[in-house]
């Protein structure tokens, strides 16, 4: 993730304006639509942030529920926050409004006949997701992974990782195993030796880089990773309540600008002990990247170039049994009215 680019809100063509969004057949409706005049409040419906972020921030001072009542509008926290497939299948099936994913797994949720739109996008991160490897492991570059075992998110950002790594270095991806794993199930298996590597992200890489034990073989700078983190919205809810969606983009953009100045603030919102808390030499890894990353910005023509590369590249390596049109489900917040 980088700071915000020149040319950035300079928006493309490709992108849906709301009247263009407003053509579209509804998703669905929910209680979360259905308020009866201009008096009502809209409920929007979001995954529970955690114990870290901008939205763990605005939920535990109440600042996203003031920036969102000026539109109308309260938060329903809802589940919680995790990789974004299912929360992709939760907003198809009209029973959540938003929510945080990557391109990489949007990509291959964008195959599966999608009920929602990315309105937002943060640079990918450099220094935050890579290919893990235990210290020690005799691992020292992406060629030492032929005939070992890496354990990947399927479909998202894990098997991205490391099939561009090895794209990059001219390996064939076959000649080292995938093994599929939810990431928040992999780190017992990794610590126990039973993977030879893990491609993962921040959310889960902090914790075994900051025990001390692992490290990354290459990063997302090393790997020339195009992984955006990108927020989406229900397309239901984005054609009845664009004015909400414009006032979420304008709270999470002004948040994420903040924190990049003061990370520490953003960390352990809730406790600081316990299995959310973020602690010592992890707290310093965690700091350090978002210092490092960028801010929640609208979706630019630079953007939607790397968006449709990571999807000729899923195309390619056979993620998706074709190019996902990535460009026909993105929104043009700032038009957003």
């Amino acid at each position: 993730m980088n700071s915000h680019r020149p040319g950035r809100t300079a928006l493309a063509p490709a992108l849906l304006t709301v009247t263009a969004l407003l053509a579209l057949s509804a998703c669905g409706t929910s209680e979360a639509d259905s308020g009866s005049g201009a008096a009502s409040t809209v409920t929007v419906r979001i995954p529970d942030p955690g114990n870290s972020g901008v939205l763990a921030v605005g939920k535990k001072d109440g600042s996203l529920d003031k920036a969102l009542g000026k539109a109308g509008a309260k938060v329903e926290w809802t589940g919680s926050a995790g990789p974004f497939a299912p929360a992709a299948q939760a907003m198809n099936a009209d029973q959540l409004d938003f929510a945080t994913g990557s391109i990489t797994s949007g990509v291959t949720s964008l195959a599966q006949r999608p009920g929602f739109k990315f309105f937002t996008a943060v640079d990918p991160d450099a220094t935050g997701e890579g290919i893990l490897v235990q210290n020690g492991s005799g691992i020292d570059s992406v060629a030492g992974l032929v005939g070992k075992k890496v354990a990947v998110n399927q479909g998202g950002t894990g098997e991205y990782l490391l099939l561009k790594a090895l794209a990059k270095a001219g390996i064939p991806a076959d000649k080292v195993e995938r093994v599929y794993l939810r990431p928040d199930q992999t780190a017992a298996v990794f610590n126990a030796g039973k993977v030879d590597a893990w491609a993962v992200w921040a959310t889960y890489a902090v914790a075994e880089i900051g025990s001390g034990k692992a490290h990354f073989l290459a990063d997302g700078a090393a790997i020339g990773s195009d992984n955006y983190s990108l927020n989406a919205v229900r397309t239901g809810f984005a054609e009845k309540h664009p004015e909400i969606v414009k006032a979420l983009y304008t709270y999470l953009h002004d948040a994420s600008a903040r924190q990049k100045k003061d990370p520490a603030a953003y960390l352990n919102v809730f406790t600081d002990v316990g299995p959310t808390a973020v602690t010592g030499k992890a707290q310093e890894v965690q700091t350090a990247i978002i210092a490092k990353g960028g801010t929640v910005d609208p979706i630019g023509p630079e953007d939607i170039e790397r968006f449709e590369a990571v999807a000729a590249f899923y195309a390619e390596q056979k993620v998706t049994k074709g190019q996902v049109d990535v460009a026909a489900h993105l929104l043009d917040v700032e038009k957003l009215t």
